[in-house]
């Protein structure tokens, strides 16, 4: 019994007088680890070597995607005619210089943009008056359009 509390406690309590600076195992550091996990030490060196490029393709999708952000701000920007933001173009940079939008947003920014071009044409600001027909008003302008060729048709003066 007293040897089964002393491998429960002991370890633990090891592993708590050496974080508080007891150290007596400084030169073996690495190899406590690898053998803690349960691996070789060449196992512990990929299993480190595999953590730190998870952890750069990490940062490198997340730069990536501040910088797809900063571009659509700044083009936001340069459509509404707004100051720019020094950070947006420091993040543009730091992700390669040449960030396009993803499809969806690029997809998402064209259908605004299709949207503002129609409401700010004459015919959108027309369809947006209420009792207003576009259909009956282009078949009234077509049937007057005829009767003027009609007329000129006729005219013996022309």
């Amino acid at each position: 019994m007293a040897f089964m509390v002393k491998t429960m406690v002991g370890g633990q309590l090891k592993n708590l007088t050496g974080s508080l600076g007891g150290g007596e195992d400084k030169g073996d550091g690495d190899k406590s680890a690898a053998e803690a996990q349960g691996m070789s030490r060449e196992e512990y060196e990929e299993y480190q070597k595999q953590l730190v490029e998870e952890k750069m393709e990490r940062d490198a999708q997340f730069t990536q995607r501040k910088a797809e952000r900063a571009t659509l701000r700044s083009h936001f920007r340069d459509k509404y005619r707004l100051p720019k933001n020094e950070t947006d173009e420091s993040q543009i940079q730091m992700a390669g210089g040449d960030v396009e939008l993803p499809r969806e947003l690029a997809k998402m920014i064209e259908e605004d943009t299709e949207e503002e071009e129609e409401k700010a044409s004459v015919l959108g600001q027309l369809s947006s008056l209420p009792g207003l027909d576009l259909g009956s008003l282009k078949d009234k302008a077509q049937t007057t359009l005829g009767d003027l060729k009609q007329s000129a048709e006729k005219c013996y003066i022309m």
